[in-house]
């Protein structure tokens, strides 16, 4: 590993004065899942690393509202577990759930999470070609070993794929991350927040340099609302998703007035599928409208010579996964 140093905040201003100072070079340390791994690896090589655990920001708090905060600090297993996300949020505490291990979720936090990196075998080896590691070096990924790579929002310099089973849910949900610089705040549509590959993948959410994530809203859910996340994978346990599917209905009448839907493990960012969406708006709901749906929210898909297979895995497990949340009439 490389050497950097190391600051330990412990006051959200100390924090962003530093990231000001450094931008680029600086990576905050909350769980450290994700980020030493890759320093370990010298895949992430900061200047700078400064320990925000200190800053407060591990509450989910109920707002008068009705809406909900996240804090970035928040602990994945603390989330999962939480009363209020599980009763009223479940397709989040089920995707939690079925991320990492116990101990990883120990640790793991949310805006970790939010801004967790790609499991591409050759993003993490630098001696091979990648241009999210390194721009304009090439892309191994896409003439080699890609079986749990994307299908979605590819392009000819980065076929990576989102490893996040939290940010699916999220998508679905329609959250908001609140994001705080020294000149201000802002809140950022969770849809809008990732950036695809295109001709930077080296460029992955919005947020810009001297910007620290400190809480994840969600809206209240309204009555008749039904959600649930399904994730298919190789094994049972401590394994990404090959294909995952978030969703969120709310029925009125016996039809669906309000759609959220999410796919994981085939796009290169937690994966929006509004086409789906709109294909189940003031419909009641039966299978066929389901596969009709599932076949909207793959449309696009583009495979490659190994993963070819997600594309009907995924339309299989969105299916299922509006079948488990609202059974078909």
């Amino acid at each position: 590993m490389h050497s950097f140093e190391y600051t330990r905040a412990h006051d959200l201003d100390a924090a962003l004065r530093l990231a000001q100072e450094h931008a680029h070079q600086i990576r905050f340390l909350a769980g450290g899942t994700t980020l030493i791994d890759l320093m370990k690896l010298d895949v992430e090589t900061p200047s700078h690393v400064v320990d925000i655990n200190g800053l407060g920001l591990d509450r989910v708090e109920q707002l008068s509202d009705g809406r909900t905060l996240i804090g970035a600090l928040v602990r994945n297993a603390d989330l999962a577990n939480d009363a209020h996300i599980a009763d009223r949020y479940p397709v989040l505490s089920q995707a939690l759930l079925s991320g990492a291990s116990p101990q990883l979720r120990n640790m793991a936090t949310t805006g970790g999470n939010l801004l967790q990196r790609t499991r591409c075998v050759y993003f993490r080896d630098r001696a091979a070609r990648c241009n999210k590691r390194e721009p304009g070096t090439g892309c191994d990924a896409i003439e080699g070993h890609h079986r749990n790579l994307a299908v979605l929002g590819t392009s000819e310099h980065c076929i990576a794929s989102n490893p996040s089973d939290m940010n699916v849910a999220l998508m679905a949900l329609d959250a908001t991350v609140h994001v705080q610089h020294r000149a201000g705040e802002r809140a950022i549509p969770i849809r809008e927040f990732y950036l695809l590959p295109g001709d930077t993948p080296h460029r992955e959410t919005v947020l810009e340099p001297g910007e620290m994530i400190t809480y994840v809203g969600l809206t209240p859910l309204g009555e008749g609302t039904h959600t649930c996340y399904i994730k298919l994978r190789d094994r049972a346990s401590y394994e990404f998703a090959l294909a995952s599917a978030a969703v969120v209905l709310q029925v009125h009448d016996g039809r669906i007035a309000k759609a959220g839907i999410a796919l994981g493990g085939v796009g290169t960012r937690p994966w929006h599928c509004p086409q789906a969406e709109q294909v189940l708006l003031d419909q009641i709901p039966t299978r066929s409208l389901y596969e009709q749906a599932a076949k909207a929210a793959l449309q696009d898909a583009i495979p490659y010579r190994e993963n070819g297979f997600k594309i009907e895995l995924a339309r299989r497990c969105l299916v299922h996964t509006l079948s488990t949340a609202l059974p078909p009439q």
